[in-house]
Formats: structure tokens, sequence, C-alpha cells
């Protein structure tokens, strides 16, 4: 596969991430689902997609504890990031930015995760009772420390930019600024998708400006640019996307169109021979984005893992970029 490098610290990565969430947080069955998420891991190491991407709350802890039984057979092959500063309550998720926690909570994420080091180390949230300031100076000390080798920031959701009336990434780069005058940032992960392109607008560009990595969350719209979703299909109560604005019947609907899009661009490139999916041209319209961009879809299947990787082979011609941009704009609020 692809190498790619993250900010300028040049962490060297394969161009397609898995995103291990799905295998015990957030979807429906991810509880149920061990022995085949840890084989949806060792595939994505057999293909070269050595970034493994987690956090402490997903579970909490069992994400963590998953991939580090992966881990112990195959640090050497791995690329491990993983996250700080949200904590999972009885009704609620509440962000915990504190000193003396992100210290505690990187040495209990080294214990599950069976190493010594940890690779990315994020912040998931800001809290906002502590300077972001003091929370990222905690984490550079974790560098100092020789327990982590990076630090890198998830961006604010949709929900919080919309409520203090700012464009989407407009406080994630403020904050990156602050923080840049303390530590060093390698990357930032936020959403960037053929349906949700916002971080095109600024957060994208600052990061290439300034050799910074991107990581791009959920570049299959939590599933529905794959084209395997129906709509009108039902969601369990304990999957993200029944309470999701776009996963209603209606609203799934009005989308297809995006989906017939990659169909189309997916038969063109199978007329040359190869088996193409519209899953593959949606991450590789995310990796024709820039050379610091890697994609990190989540997945709990290695059947999945495995089509995933197979897009860091798809080169998209002008032609198909061209036609992807004239897409509809997705229907739905997205937060």
């Amino acid at each position: 596969m692809e190498r790619r490098t993250i900010g300028a610290a040049t962490l060297d990565v394969g161009a397609i991430g898995l995103g291990c969430m799905p295998m015990n947080w957030a979807y429906t069955g991810s509880r149920q689902r061990g022995e085949e998420s840890l084989r949806a891991v060792h595939a994505a190491l057999d293909r070269g997609s050595t970034l493994l991407d987690t956090a402490d709350m997903y579970g909490p802890f069992t994400n963590e504890l998953l991939v580090g039984r992966v881990l112990k057979e195959r640090r050497s092959e791995a690329f491990v990031s993983t996250k700080v500063g949200l904590l999972v309550g009885e009704q609620h998720i509440v962000a915990n930015g504190r000193p003396g926690y992100v210290r505690r909570a990187c040495d209990a994420s080294l214990r599950r995760l069976q190493t010594d080091v940890i690779d990315l180390y994020q912040l998931h949230r800001a809290d906002p009772e502590v300077p972001v300031e003091e929370t990222w100076g905690a984490m550079a000390d974790l560098v100092s420390a020789g327990k982590v080798r990076s630090l890198g920031l998830c961006a604010v959701g949709a929900r919080s930019a919309r409520r203090s009336g700012a464009r989407l990434h407009d406080g994630t780069i403020r904050q990156l600024e602050r923080v840049q005058q303390v530590f060093p940032v390698s990357a930032v992960e936020a959403e960037l998708s053929v349906w949700s392109t916002e971080a095109l607008d600024a957060l994208l560009p600052w990061c290439a400006a300034r050799g910074v990595g991107f990581l791009a969350a959920m570049p299959l719209g939590n599933g529905f640019l794959t084209g395997t979703l129906t709509p009108g299909e039902g969601f369990e109560p304990d999957d993200l996307r029944a309470r999701h604005p776009r996963f209603t019947a209606e609203m799934m609907a009005a989308n297809q169109s995006i989906v017939v899009g990659l169909r189309r661009v997916a038969r063109r490139h199978g007329l040359l021979g190869n088996t193409v999916t519209p899953a593959q041209v949606a991450l590789a319209w995310v990796l024709a984005q820039g050379r610091h961009v890697v994609p990190v879809p989540g997945a709990k299947r290695e059947r999945w893992v495995t089509e995933n990787a197979g897009a860091a082979g798809l080169r998209l011609t002008a032609e198909d970029l061209a036609e992807v941009a004239a897409l509809p704009g997705a229907q739905g609020s997205w937060d």
C-alpha cells in the first residue's frame, strides 16, 4: 500500500487507516463481534493499513483492550492513535482536560493497549473548564517522558459550532493556533467525505500550510456512501444512526443520487477489468484531497477492511473528480 506521512515529524503510515470505534461502540452489534473484530484488525495490518485509530471512551475502554490484543503480537507493524479528554457517564459524555487526569489516562491506555508508547495521542475534546494550553502542556510532558511520540487534536463537532454561530471549524482552528505555541501539532482528525466537505474550506488548507497531517474521520458517511444501506431500513436503538437526521428514511432516499454518482464512477473503472465499489471511489476522493490526508474508515469486518484497503490503489481521473464535485449536496442536517 502507498505510504503517507503525518505532520512535520514525518510519521509514516499506510494511506488508508482503520477506525476501530465500530468494533465496540456506537453501532448495532458492536459489542458482540470480538473475534470478528480481531480478524479485521489483523486483516488491516496484513494489507498495509497500519494506522489503528481508537480512543479510551470507545466502549468505554473495551476498544483499546481489543486493539491491545493485536498489538501484543504485532506492535512493530502498527501505528497506534488513541485519544483522551472525554469521559462516558451514566447519561452523557463530559470533557476532562485536567493535567493530572491526562497523565493517569495515558498510563491506563498504555496498559490496555499493551504497549510502552502511543504513536499519536489526540485530544478528543477540549475541556471548557481548563485552558487548552494546560491540557496540551500535560500531553507534551508525555512526549518528553517517552510515553507518546506525537500529538493531535480532534475537531469540534458541528453542533458546537452552530450553537456559537461560528463556521464549522473556526473553533478548532483557534484551538490549534493556541496549542501550536505550546507543542507542535502533528495531526488533526475531522470529518471529511463526499457528503461532508466543510473541512475543505479552511481546516484542510490550514493543515497543508503548516505540515500537519489530516486524518479524515467518517470518510464513508457512517456507511451511507458504501451503497449498502437501504432507505427506510431501521437501526437498533444503540446505533448512532437511529437518531441521526441524515438517516431518516426520507433523507436517505433524498441522498441516493450521491451513491448513484459514486456507482457511475466505479462502473467506469470496472470496465478496465477491476472490481470497484462506491466505497472505494469515496475513499479515493478523500485521498485525492492532498498528500497529507489519510482517510480512517471505521470497520468491524474483515471483508470491509479488505475492500477499504483496496481504495489505496484506485486513481481517480480529473474527469472522475469533476463528476464527484458536481454531485448534489447532501440533504439533511449533519450534527
